[in-house]
């Protein structure tokens, strides 16, 4: 049966949980149009989130890669368009690592987009009734870190394997500690992550829709 890696963050940045770990452990296991899903948990560290995800690809031949991270403050899914090449860290990462201005790959390109249709996600996941929406940035921690790693190592690969992230928010019970910011339920983003690959998974051209902001 053909796979698909799908990958997690562990906890960062104070917090007890991740919504991006809570929801690949929900994800574990299932199966979309004949295609498994396989799950990896990552470490919130820099060159070994990569590491981590590249060895799983090694080890699993996927047909598509999602990678999923915490997006605090966001009030809907966000499936990123483009990852660049720059770590510029305003917390440490997991491991106290905080690279300011550095590339994350020396002498390659200032970025990729995802090979994901990411229009074609987000559309079936609003018709489906949950929020959803295309980010252009995916910020410059470990969350862009890894896109960006993700993205160059399937480039060297000839892009066989089809990759992307998203970004989902805060849990309820994140957002009863962080007043004010905007939550979604973790039964919520399990389905929306569904949509979104099974609409990956059947879209090869993605659709075309105005999805762009004007600041």
């Amino acid at each position: 049966m053909k796979k698909i890696l799908a990958t997690g963050f562990e906890p960062f940045g104070g917090e007890s949980i991740n919504p991006a770990l809570e929801a690949v452990k929900q994800l574990d296991g299932r199966i979309i149009a004949g295609h498994q899903i396989i799950t990896r948990a990552l470490p919130v560290v820099q060159k070994k989130s990569i590491a981590a995800v590249s060895g799983s690809i090694r080890e699993l031949q996927p047909a598509l890669v999602l990678a999923i991270g915490q997006a605090g403050g966001r009030p809907e899914i966000s499936v990123e368009r483009v990852a660049i090449n720059i770590d510029d860290y305003r917390i440490p990462d997991n491991e106290g690592n905080q690279p300011v201005d550095a590339p994350i790959v020396s002498a390659a390109p200032a970025a990729y987009w995802s090979t994901l249709p990411i229009k074609a996600m987000v559309e079936r996941m609003r018709r489906n009734g949950i929020p959803a929406g295309i980010s252009n940035s995916a910020g410059t921690f470990v969350c862009n870190h890894l896109f960006y790693g993700l993205m160059h190592y399937l480039h060297q690969g000839g892009n066989q394997i089809r990759g992307g992230f998203i970004h989902i928010p805060y849990l309820p019970e994140q957002a009863a500690r962080n007043p004010g910011q905007p939550s979604m339920g973790l039964e919520t983003i399990v389905r929306g992550l569904m949509l979104a690959l099974e609409a990956a998974l059947e879209t090869g051209e993605d659709i075309k829709m105005g999805a762009g902001k004007i600041h």
